[in-house]
C-alpha cells in the first residue's frame, strides 16, 4: 500500500510539473501577435505616398498578410480594384443625374469608360501577381507595373475630363471625390508592388 501510495504521489508530481514546464515555454515564446504584422504594414505604407490611407485600407487584413511584401501588395491591388469598381458604378450612376449639362454628360461617360479600362487592367496585374515566381519574374512583374501604371493614368485621365470653367463646381466635387481616393490607392498599390520587386532584385 505504501510503495502505491507513493508511485501515485510520484505521478502526480510528475504531471506537475511537466504542465508547469509546458506553461513556462509557453510565456517564453515569442509572441507573433497581430501586432507586429501591424508594424510590418505600418512600415511598409510609410514609403507609399498616402502612408495614412495605405494603413487605413490595409490594417484589417494584417492577419493574413503577416510580414509577406507579396501578400501586402495583392492586397492593395485588390482593395484597388474594389474601391475601382465601386466608383465605376457610382459615376454611371451619376451620369444620367437630371440638369447636366452635355457637355458634362460627354465627360462623365469618358470618365466610365477610363474607370472601366482601369478595372480591367487591374484585375490583369491582380492575376499575374496571384501567378508570379520562377525564372519568369522580371517579365512578370514588369507587366504588372505596367498595368497599374496604366490604371493610374486611366483615373488621371478621368479627373482631367472634369477640368475647365464651364463644369458645374458640384459636378467636378462629386467626381474629383470619387476619382482622389482610387488614384491615391492606385498610387499606393504600384509603390508596394515596386518594393515588393526591388526585394527580388
Amino acid at each position: 500500500m505504501a510503495l502505491t501510495g507513493f508511485l501515485k504521489f510520484l505521478l502526480i508530481a510528475l504531471a506537475i510539473n511537466f504542465f508547469t514546464s509546458s506553461a513556462a515555454r509557453n510565456l517564453n515564446r515569442k509572441p507573433t501577435s497581430n501586432a507586429n504584422y501591424q508594424e510590418f504594414i505600418r512600415k511598409s505604407c510609410s514609403a507609399t505616398t498616402y502612408p495614412r490611407l495605405c494603413l487605413g485600407s490595409l490594417s484589417s487584413q494584417a492577419s493574413s498578410i503577416q510580414t509577406s511584401p507579396k501578400l501586402l501588395a495583392h492586397a492593395a491591388l485588390n482593395v484597388t480594384l474594389s474601391a475601382a469598381k465601386s466608383s465605376s458604378i457610382r459615376m454611371a450612376r451619376l451620369s444620367q443625374s437630371h440638369g447636366l449639362s452635355p457637355r458634362e454628360v460627354q465627360a462623365m461617360h469618358d470618365c466610365v469608360e477610363e474607370l472601366i479600362d482601369a478595372v480591367d487592367e487591374l484585375g490583369k496585374s491582380i492575376g499575374e501577381m496571384g501567378q508570379i515566381g520562377g525564372s519568369n519574374f522580371g517579365l512578370t512583374i514588369n507587366d504588372i507595373q505596367t498595368w497599374v501604371s496604366a490604371a493610374l493614368t486611366d483615373e488621371s485621365t478621368c479627373a482631367d475630363g472634369f477640368d475647365g470653367k464651364n463644369m458645374n463646381e458640384s459636378v467636378k466635387t462629386a467626381v474629383r471625390g470619387q476619382i482622389v481616393k482610387i488614384s491615391q490607392l492606385t498610387s499606393n498599390a504600384l509603390a508596394l508592388v515596386n518594393s515588393y520587386a526591388s526585394l527580388q532584385g
